[in-house]
């Protein structure tokens, strides 16, 4: 079931979530199935559960031909629960992020061009990934949701985060 997404200035988002004691239920099987179809429908990079609001540290993402990212590598589809994120090196990369949950805009944000990230799947079996580059930044992004952080809180330079027309006119660039 496509679910609301929550918007900038929801209180739920700015929560902590709480970690997932029991995996393979049927509330975390349904819950994951809202959230897929939620993001499908949106075409979404990444979805978190706080942003359907569920306070829960379980995040998806993947990206795969998403006419809201055309020239990003593939991400495969993942499933990640109580994650936990190590960066890799001290190397930030500034690039243009968006939100399901702050519509309409974009910013430059700062990340971690490498890390590894652990944690679980649905069925509780152990996750463990060293990632770069885009793939680093989505992770990074939809783990923020779980400690109650959106990507404006991480804009260091203003200037660039506004509305997507005025930032790119003319460009064909989907709105959130």
């Amino acid at each position: 079931m496509i679910r609301e997404v929550l918007k900038m200035g929801d209180p739920c988002l700015l929560q902590q979530a709480q970690a997932v004691e029991r995996f393979d239920t049927p509330e975390l099987h349904a819950l994951l199935a809202d959230m897929r179809d939620t993001m499908a429908h949106l075409s979404g990079a990444g979805l978190a559960a706080p942003q359907i609001g569920v306070s829960l540290q379980v995040v998806i993402f993947g990206v795969e031909r998403n006419p809201r990212y055309p020239h990003v590598e593939e991400i495969p589809d993942t499933v990640l629960i109580n994650p936990v994120l190590t960066p890799l090196s001290d190397e930030l990369e500034e690039d243009w992020e968006g939100c399901l949950s702050v519509p309409g805009l974009r910013g430059m944000v700062p990340r971690h061009t490498r890390l590894r990230y652990q944690g679980f799947d649905e069925q509780g079996k152990p996750i463990d990934r060293s990632v770069s580059d885009f793939h680093a930044r989505v992770v990074q992004h939809e783990c923020d949701h779980l400690m109650g952080v959106l990507y404006p809180m991480r804009i260091r330079d203003f200037s660039k985060f506004g509305f997507i027309q005025a930032l790119f006119p003319g460009e064909d660039v989907l709105d959130e």
